[in-house]
């Protein structure tokens, strides 16, 4: 169903063509709301908002699409035209150049620069793993890449970055089974949140509950198959794919995320990190990097406990999460109040992301 045509903003009426089944089953999960919004602009603006934006339309009356998703209450407001918004840079926006002239960091060198895990340090090919000087939990850790520039990264390099931080979650486990609540997460770079440039990813280890957020999806999707009698992950990616915003890949299923956290999310979902789930993993990678431009990302993954407990995770898959932070030269911080309290803003369009998707994901 995804035509070239297609816009988030006509979000409403391609649900009105789905059939009965898929519009009964998007209808279970979300909620479609637009409204319009209406300037008066004054003939002293006229000149800077047709350089800005275009024209004087597109700003006199705007669009805004508010998608919630009535299951786990993810809310996002798309307008389109929010990209074009006037943002100050910074002087320096040669980005690989920068990370070339600036590759000493503590990182450099793990082995004098960062501390070792009580366990010892586990090395893969192009990666290693050190301990997390500042703990975000008990258990916390890096896999600090060989390459400084974290966006220098091969097929092979991101499966090694992956299987390093399982094989840490292994190793935790042999020595605290009640650690059992595995999280990967990667910034890159300094408007992702990184706090070093040398390119690394962390992990943790939970105790008692995973984490509030991953726990209250669980819950969520528990409540959905009660209610419904469906799996809540099946009927999600269905919608998604019912739209044209979702497509599965060797049994790995990937989306454009129709309630984003921030820009250009993409979810993909399987039943392990397996081979095929960590090469659909780098083929978005490299379609941020490459095809839409991206070069500052997170990136998180999260799974069932490494373990068994006494809750229910059925119907859990391995879910990751990958999505924009911005132009890395820009002053302006992407997320705001209205995002930490109130419902996510987004410019990007997820049937853009999705067209993006379907050219750099191969089909085998």
């Amino acid at each position: 169903m995804l035509k070239t045509e297609n816009r988030i903003a006509s979000l409403e009426s391609l649900v009105n063509e789905l059939s009965d089944a898929d519009r009964e089953k998007f209808s279970r999960i979300y909620g479609v709301h637009s409204s319009e919004g209406w300037l008066n602009i004054p003939e002293t603006m006229e000149p800077w908002v047709k350089k800005q934006f275009g024209s004087l339309d597109v700003v006199r009356n705007q669009r805004i699409v508010r998608v919630l998703n009535k299951v786990t209450f993810e809310d996002a407001m798309f307008n389109p035209i929010r990209s074009q918004r006037p943002m100050q840079l910074d002087g320096n926006t040669d980005l690989y150049k920068m990370l070339a002239e600036n590759t000493n960091d503590p990182l450099s060198s793990p082995l004098e620069g960062t501390p070792a895990d009580v366990f010892g340090r586990i090395r893969g090919r192009f990666s290693m793993t050190a301990g997390n000087v500042a703990k975000i939990d008990g258990f916390s850790s890096l896999v600090v890449f060989d390459n400084f520039n974290p966006l220098e990264f091969t097929k092979e390099q991101v499966a090694d970055y992956l299987q390093v931080a399982l094989w840490w979650g292994d190793e935790v486990v042999k020595i605290d089974n009640t650690a059992r609540y595995f999280f990967f997460l990667w910034n890159c770079l300094w408007k992702a949140g990184a706090s070093l440039v040398h390119g690394h990813a962390q992990m943790t280890m939970g105790r008692d509950v995973h984490y509030g957020k991953i726990e209250h999806l669980r819950l969520s999707a528990l409540r959905y198959r009660h209610t419904y009698g469906a799996p809540y992950f099946d009927d999600l990616f269905e919608t998604h794919e019912a739209l044209g915003l979702g497509f599965e890949r060797n049994g790995i299923r990937v989306m454009a995320h129709l309630t984003p956290t921030k820009e250009r999310e993409v979810l993909i979902m399987g039943h392990d990190v397996g081979d095929l789930m960590k090469d659909t993993i780098y083929h978005v990678l490299r379609c941020f990097r490459d095809g839409m431009g991206v070069t500052s990302f997170n990136l998180v993954m999260y799974m069932p406990p490494f373990v068994p407990t006494d809750e229910d995770w059925t119907d859990f898959p391995v879910i990751v999460r990958l999505l924009d932070r911005g132009d890395h030269a820009g002053r302006t911080s992407d997320m705001g109040a209205m995002e930490l309290y109130a419902s996510t803003v987004v410019s990007s369009d997820p049937f853009e992301v999705a067209r993006s998707l379907r050219e750099w994901v191969p089909a085998e």
